[in-house]
C-alpha cells in the first residue's frame, strides 16, 4: 500500500517545525497579557494572571500535540 502522504521538501518540514518553537511561549505570554489586562480592569488581585498562564500552557501544549499528531 502506498504512503498516502507525498515528501515534503526539507525547506517545507523547517517552515512547519520553525513554528513548534514559538507555540507554547507565544500562547503562554497571551495568556498572561489576558489575565494582566482583566486583573487591572476588574482590580482582582493576580487572580486572572495565574489562571491566563494556566490556560494558556494549556492551549500552547494542545497546539503542539495536534501539529505533532498531524505529521
Amino acid at each position: 500500500m502506498p504512503d498516502p502522504k507525498p515528501a515534503r521538501s526539507m525547506w517545507a518540514q523547517l517552515g512547519a517545525y520553525s513554528g513548534l518553537a514559538t507555540i507554547l511561549p507565544a500562547c503562554t505570554v497571551a495568556g498572561y497579557a489576558l489575565g494582566y489586562w482583566a486583573d487591572s480592569h476588574f482590580h482582582s488581585g493576580k487572580l486572572w494572571q495565574v489562571v491566563g498562564v494556566i490556560v494558556g500552557v494549556i492551549a500552547g501544549m494542545v497546539e503542539l500535540i495536534k501539529v505533532a499528531a498531524r505529521d
